[in-house]
């Protein structure tokens, strides 16, 4: 997801992130500065729908406004398909047979 919250604001005529932190505890979330700095310079690694319900209404926006899927990214992460000995492609890893006692002894 692409977090959208500065272009947001900007278009509501915040520039700064204390003026939004100062809009936030006004309607009753407090953030910290650190938080804060994370919100507005880069991706949130978590966000509470509390407040993103409060940065809603003081934006005048909707969660979807926030935030862009990027579903490219999403394909990146997918593991390859690994090839089997017939040359087919299977979802997992090949894992080779063990030959010999294939169980382990048990400790001692």
């Amino acid at each position: 997801m692409k977090w959208n919250l500065r272009m947001r604001a900007a278009e509501r005529g915040i520039w700064k992130s204390a003026e939004l932190r100062r809009q936030l505890a006004a309607a009753g979330v407090e953030i910290s500065a650190g938080k804060m700095s994370g919100w507005w310079s880069g991706t949130p690694p978590t966000i509470r729908l509390e407040e993103l319900d409060v940065i809603c209404a003081i934006l005048d926006c909707t969660p979807s406004d926030l935030m862009t899927p990027e579903p490219e990214k999403v394909a990146a992460r997918r593991p390859k398909k690994a090839e089997t000995i017939n040359g087919e492609n299977e979802t997992g890893p090949w894992v080779s047979p063990r030959f010999g006692n294939p169980r382990s002894e048990p400790p001692l």
